[in-house]
């Protein structure tokens, strides 16, 4: 009986030393699961650096967020460069406002006015309509009839290219006539706003004439043909 007894209790004491040896070994194997569970919690420190190509991304859209103001510089500066190629009146037809006149009194066929036109200053235009309209005072028997004389259509303006056109207040041969101190001239019949222009001296005006516009002063002495 005690055989058998002593056979439980020895078999006993080897289960409890496989428990305590089970147990030994469980403990030891903690500190490699600690390792292991810090080397998984390195994929996580990685995620978390990956936060720095976001912020390389970001600086990427900054980046790009400067070439966009490129960009704006660029465009403006294209806005700048149409702007400064725009020259004011460049290219358009003259009104009697783009124009500086003077008037002298010549000796030529009997005397006449000789009426020279300029574009005021930045001012690029052509004169269209090749003779002026030219009136001393309001009424018809003031208006100056064209002779057809010279002309070059059109006629371009700027800088100190200048155009010519001759008035003679005076075609006839009797002592008749109104005295003038001043012309009217228009570059059009309906310009809005016609130059008056003083003359040098007082004008006797008895169906007057007016050449077209020409380059050549010579081509602006009017004469009756």
């Amino acid at each position: 009986m005690r055989s058998r007894l002593a056979t439980r209790s020895a078999r006993l004491v080897l289960a409890a030393a496989a428990v305590t040896a089970l147990a030994a070994t469980s403990t030891a194997c903690s500190p490699d699961d600690a390792e292991d569970t810090s080397s998984s919690s390195a994929p996580s420190a990685v995620s978390s650096g990956s936060g720095s190509p976001s912020s390389g991304n970001s600086l990427s859209a900054s980046a790009s967020g400067s070439g966009g103001s490129s960009d704006s510089g660029e465009s403006d500066d294209k806005t700048a460069a149409s702007g400064n190629g725009e020259k004011s009146g460049y290219g358009q037809s003259c009104g009697t406002n783009d124009l500086d006149f003077t008037v002298t009194s010549e000796t030529q066929a009997g005397g006449y006015y000789l009426v020279t036109a300029k574009a005021k200053s930045g001012i690029t235009c052509y004169l269209d309509v090749n003779t002026p309209s030219v009136s001393f005072g309001s009424g018809a028997d003031g208006l100056a009839s064209p002779v057809g004389q010279g002309g070059e259509d059109p006629i371009k303006l700027n800088g100190s290219a200048v155009a010519y056109t001759g008035i003679s207040p005076k075609t006839t041969n009797t002592d008749g006539g109104k005295e003038f101190e001043n012309v009217i001239i228009a570059v059009t019949n309906d310009d809005p706003d016609p130059a008056e222009l003083k003359l040098p001296d007082t004008a006797t005006v008895d169906k007057p004439i007016v050449t077209n516009w020409a380059t050549d002063r010579a081509e602006a002495v009017p004469v009756i043909v």
